[in-house]
């Protein structure tokens, strides 16, 4: 989109308070072509009957797919070669990445360059960033790099810097096969916990003002570490609005297993080093949104007293270890929905991990679960937090507005003027984000197929609504104006065996 089409998307969704969601988001309905189908004492509208969302960190959807689906192909490097046939993506056209208003043009980041700075992606930057629709500013309000970590003599403009299929050559071949989007966003601006717990509550607000990153309103805006997680290390918070649920709080209704799996979770101290030979403690505190909540937190960290409880009532509360989810795979009893939390050093996010380990992680992931007598039925959701402030050219609709001067900068220090009443007229919760990567794995995932529909990281919540009859979330979540996830599935035919791909972990390329 250019420069004076993204302005007058920002001035319609911000400024016309008065234009009704649906037209700004088309294609709201939830959408099925399958019966309804028993899933031992629960039902699902699609043949998904297990659902595994591989969260990921700190990515926007240029900094991995700017040029798809042509990579440069350097020699010594994996070749990627689209097949005949691949739709365009809405990415860094010529003219964007040879005229392009920010103080720095983007460039491509050699595979030798996978180490970076981390970029700063805070609530109030990132609108800031977006200069109101002009996706200019990025250099100047979000560029982090310096002599401090690896920059490449970029500085600030490391920001600008972007990926291609011979670095992120595994999620380039999983667009080739399946289904991915490019307009999908960022449920508001800000770091991971925001993230997080759009994903699983499609809400950030309700929450005890212990933090710096809790707003005067009660919206999480940073990244406050949940109270009384065991391996808390700073200032933390936690749902106080008793009308606050998640997903897990739906799915326990409807007595539909589940589980929040994270590397590390079973051991706060154990650490890993990334390809680049930095090394972090596997366990991040603040990426585990359902922590936050009293219903489904543990605190503790307690293990799950056997593989039969993996996914149902017990001491560990549906929070479990990494390695508990393969427990319950090799077992055949995966939990309808699993979320899957890298150790950090594989979730992909600049500083700590890389995209070569991010690769590694999702590789062996996939493959593992293609080899599972429930591949048949499971979708592969890979989805991320947040963008990391990396430049995507992209504004997405201005959802919900937000006018609190101490921390929204999409405009004169403000997101708008008003609060969507259909979103619970909250602040500090401007959005939609920046744009992010979303691609859907899955023997009814389209094949080679780019999704245009507006969405969110709470349209994965919606589709698990869905599929699952839980209902909606209530008390403002964006679930209520969430965008499907359907327009990815073909649920008319099933692709079988011919579905499968296995990749290699370290070059991304197909094995067989």
């Amino acid at each position: 989109m250019n420069i004076r089409n993204t302005v007058a998307r920002i001035v319609v969704a911000v400024i016309g308070g008065g234009v009704a969601l649906g037209a700004i988001l088309p294609g709201l309905a939830f959408g099925s072509a399958a019966p309804d189908r028993p899933v031992g004492s629960a039902h699902t509208t699609t043949p998904i009957t297990h659902l595994v969302v591989i969260f990921q960190e700190n990515v926007s959807f240029d900094h991995y797919f700017a040029t798809y689906p042509t990579a440069t192909n350097p020699a010594g490097q994996p070749a990627f070669a689209a097949a005949p046939g691949t739709p365009t993506v809405n990415g860094l056209s010529a003219a964007l990445l040879t005229a392009n208003p920010n103080a720095v043009q983007p460039f491509r980041l050699d595979r030798s360059q996978a180490e970076t700075c981390d970029q700063d992606h805070s609530y109030t930057d990132e609108q800031k960033a977006f200069d109101a629709g002009l996706m200019d500013k990025f250099v100047e309000t979000v560029g982090r790099g310096s002599a401090a970590c690896i920059d490449y003599g970029k500085g600030t403009g490391l920001v600008m810097g972007y990926y291609d299929g011979n670095t992120v050559t595994a999620l380039w071949n999983y667009a080739q096969h399946f289904a991915m989007s490019d307009n999908s966003y960022g449920t508001t601006f800000g770091p991971s916990t925001p993230g997080a717990l759009n994903l699983v509550a499609g809400q950030t607000h309700g929450f005890a003002t212990t933090s710096s990153a809790v707003t005067a309103s009660g919206a999480v805006v940073g990244d406050p570490q949940p109270t009384g997680d065991v391996c808390d290390s700073r200032d933390a918070t936690t749902a106080v609005d008793s009308s606050n649920k998640n997903i897990g709080d739906l799915l326990n209704a409807k007595n539909v297993s589940w589980g929040w799996f994270q590397g590390g979770f079973a051991d706060c101290s154990v650490r890993h080093t990334n390809v680049a030979g930095v090394s972090s403690k596997d366990y991040i505190p603040h990426h585990e949104p359902f922590q936050y909540f009293a219903t489904t937190a543990n605190a503790l960290h307690t293990a799950p007293a056997s593989v039969a409880e993996i996914g149902h009532a017990g001491p560990a509360n549906h929070q479990y270890d990494l390695t508990d989810f393969w427990k319950a795979v090799d077992a055949k009893s995966m939990p309808a929905v699993s979320f899957l939390k890298a150790a950090a050093y594989q979730d992909g996010h600049a500083g700590y991990s890389t995209p070569l380990d991010e690769q590694t992680f999702l590789v062996n992931t996939i493959n593992r679960l293609q080899k599972s007598p429930d591949w048949s039925s499971t979708a592969v959701v890979v989805a991320y937090d947040d963008s990391d402030g990396w430049y995507d050219h992209q504004m997405g609709p201005i959802v919900n507005q937000s006018a609190d001067p101490a921390v929204d900068g999409l405009s004169n220090a403000s997101c708008g003027t008003t609060p969507a009443a259909a979103l619970g007229g909250f602040a500090d919760r401007c959005g939609y984000g920046p744009r992010l990567p979303l691609l859907v794995i899955s023997p009814y995932a389209r094949t080679n197929f780019v999704d245009h529909t507006v969405t969110d990281q709470s349209s994965v919540l919606r589709f698990i609504e869905d599929n699952w009859a839980t209902g909606r979330i209530g008390n403002g979540s964006f679930d209520a104006v969430a965008g499907p996830l359907t327009g990815m599935f073909d649920f008319s035919s099933h692709h079988g065996d011919s579905h499968e791909l296995r990749l290699d972990p370290s070059t991304g390329l197909v094995t067989h």
